[in-house]
């Protein structure tokens, strides 16, 4: 996490920076990380947490919330109504677009009420190859999420600090670090295209060794969305 964001100039000083927590295994470690990284980071920079509450029955934050407060950063619940909107009002057959552009209009929103200048998400180096194939397959584009992006409406900057961390590395520190991971309460998780695309690149990673690393490397190279490491935040 460190080599990435320092390679991207990810932390200015003074940031202020939200880490948006779903509750799952990469938000936790991205929050983990980064309270950890402000203890010694030479750029200094305060750290708090959201989480938007999309409105699933048994949701309970209770142990995040006591997690967050033992690492000493400000964590703020925000209560909306996505599930029954994407569920039950637009009845969606395929409710993750729709569902993810409502809850970074939550995100965004809370951040700058807190006074946030960046939000930290918790993408790692599987989700990079796995968007970046999706995009080729389904859209017929070169593309993927970029480490940096500055959004000029909200005057904000979304970073991505464990994109060079590998999700079975994630699962190891999680579960050693006893992380609050919540089981998702959503009907579509684990019934998606990107969880096929995880399959189908874990099939193909077994014949040919190595191939996500090749990808994420292709992309570097290649200098898409941004992948091109320079030690400084896009213009």
């Amino acid at each position: 996490m460190r080599r990435a964001v320092d390679d991207y100039g990810m932390i200015r000083p003074e940031d202020h920076i939200a880490v948006g927590i779903s509750g799952g295994k990469d938000s936790l470690t991205l929050l983990a990380g980064l309270a950890e990284l402000r203890r010694f980071y030479p750029v200094p920079f305060t750290l708090s947490a959201i989480t938007v509450d999309m409105g699933f029955p048994g949701s309970d934050y209770t142990p995040i919330a006591e997690f967050c407060r033992m690492l000493d950063v400000e964590y703020r619940v925000v209560a909306t109504d996505i599930a029954e909107v994407v569920f039950n009002v637009r009845k969606e057959q395929n409710p993750c677009s729709l569902c993810a552009r409502m809850r970074r209009g939550v995100l965004h929103g809370t951040a700058k009420e807190m006074g946030c200048t960046s939000v930290a998400l918790g993408h790692h180096f599987d989700d990079v190859v796995e968007t970046f194939m999706l995009n080729l397959f389904f859209e017929g584009r070169l593309g993927c999420f970029s480490p940096v992006t500055y959004l000029s409406n909200r005057d904000l900057h979304l970073i991505r600090p464990l994109i060079y961390a590998k999700e079975k590395d994630v699962s190891y520190f999680a579960r050693r670090a006893e992380l609050p991971v919540m089981t998702s309460l959503c009907p579509k998780d684990k019934h998606t295209e990107r969880e096929n695309m995880k399959n189908l690149l874990s099939d193909l990673e077994r014949k040919r060794p190595g191939l996500r690393h090749r990808i994420f490397h292709a992309l570097t190279e290649g200098k898409i969305d941004g992948f091109h490491p320079t030690g400084r935040l896009p213009e």
